[in-house]
C-alpha cells in the first residue's frame, strides 16, 4: 500500500485507520522494525563497549521539582564525552533522566517525547504524571532483551503533577519495574554517593534555590568518590545540567545561572573539601 501511494500525495491506509492512542503501538504495527524493542540482540552473550550515561539526581520542594544531571559518558575506563546533556524535557510539565547505555536512552526518550505528543494530539489531552510513568515503564520493559545483553536503559523520570500541585518522582529497574521515590533519588554509576550526600542535605523546607544547591551538593559528591561521573569542569565551562519543573512548565537553568552556583561551590570546598554538613536541628 505505501509502494502505491508514492508520489501520489496519498497517506497509506495505515495511517487513516482508527487505533489506539499510543505511538509505539501504532509503531510497532506498522513499522516494528524501528523500534529499539523489536531489534534481535546476539544469541550469544557479547561484551558491547558503548559509551554510558552515569549519574541523575532529582529532589522535590514545595511546588516543584529539579533533575540535574552530570556531564560525563564513559566507556570502559575512557571518558567518551565530557559534555553529554542527560535531562531532556518529555513534555511541558516533565523531565526524564538518563543513565545507562546512552545511544539506547537517548532513543528511548524521543520516542517517549513523541508518544507524550502523540496521545495529546489524538485525545485532545494530556496523560496524568502517573499515566506518562506507566508509558515509561512499557518502553523499559520492551528494551529487556538488550539490557540481557549488558546494554541497559534505566531512566529516571519526574514532573510536576497537575491535579495534585506537587512534584513527584519516579525511578525504574531494567525490567520496567516502576517506583514512586519520595523527597529526592538517585541513579547512575555514582548514585550510591549522590544519594548518602542527599539524605544528609535534604530538607522539604528548602524552596528551588536550596534544593539546587543540595542537586549540585550531590554531584560534585558523586565525582568525588566515582570515576565514572563527571565533575564541574571550570577550565572548559562544563557544567551539570539543572532543570525546574513548577505549575509554569520547565525551566532550564542556564550556563551562567549554574556556573554561578558551581563556583561557590567549589570555593566552599576549599575550606571544606568533605562539602556542608547537615544541622542537627
Amino acid at each position: 500500500m505505501e509502494a502505491n501511494t508514492r508520489g501520489t500525495g496519498r497517506l497509506p491506509a495505515a495511517f487513516l485507520t482508527p487505533g489506539s492512542s499510543s505511538f509505539a503501538e501504532f509503531l510497532d504495527a506498522y513499522r516494528p522494525e524501528l523500534l529499539p524493542a523489536r531489534r534481535t540482540p546476539p544469541l550469544q552473550p557479547v561484551t558491547i563497549e558503548a559509551p554510558h550515561g552515569t549519574t541523575i539526581v532529582t529532589a522535590t520542594f514545595e511546588g516543584g521539582v529539579v533533575m540535574a544531571g552530570d556531564r560525563r559518558a564513559t566507556m570502559g575506563n575512557l571518558i567518551a564525552q565530557r559534555d553529554i546533556e542527560k535531562v531532556f524535557p518529555a513534555d511541558e510539565y516533565s523531565v526524564v533522566g538518563i543513565a545507562g547505555t546512552a545511544g539506547l536512552a537517548v532513543e528511548m526518550v524521543r520516542l517517549f517525547q513523541v508518544e507524550l505528543e502523540h496521545y495529546e494530539k489524538i485525545e485532545g489531552t494530556t496523560l496524568s504524571l502517573e499515566g506518562k510513568a506507566n508509558r515509561l515503564s512499557q518502553m523499559i520493559r520492551g528494551n529487556l532483551g538488550m539490557a540481557m545483553q549488558g546494554l541497559a536503559v534505566v531512566p529516571l523520570f519526574a514532573g510536576f503533577d497537575v491535579d495534585g500541585g506537587v512534584g513527584r518522582i519516579f525511578s525504574y529497574d531494567v525490567t520496567g519495574g516502576r517506583s514512586e521515590e519520595h523527597g529526592f533519588h538517585a541513579v547512575g554509576s555514582g548514585s550510591l554517593f549522590a544519594r548518602g550526600a542527599l539524605k544528609k542535605l535534604y530538607r522539604s523546607d528548602l524552596d528551588a534555590d536550596g534544593i539546587v544547591q543540595v542537586c549540585i551538593q550531590a554531584l560534585y559528591d558523586a565525582a568525588d568518590d566515582d570515576s565514572a561521573t563527571g565533575g564541574p569542569d571550570l577550565t572548559r565551562r562544563i557544567f551539570p545540567v539543572v532543570t525546574l519543573v513548577t505549575e509554569d512548565g520547565i525551566r532550564r537553568l542556564s550556563s551562567d545561572e549554574v556556573g554561578a552556583i558551581v563556583r561557590t561551590v567549589v570555593n566552599a570546598r576549599m575550606d571544606a573539601p568533605d562539602g556542608p554538613t547537615a544541622p542537627l536541628t
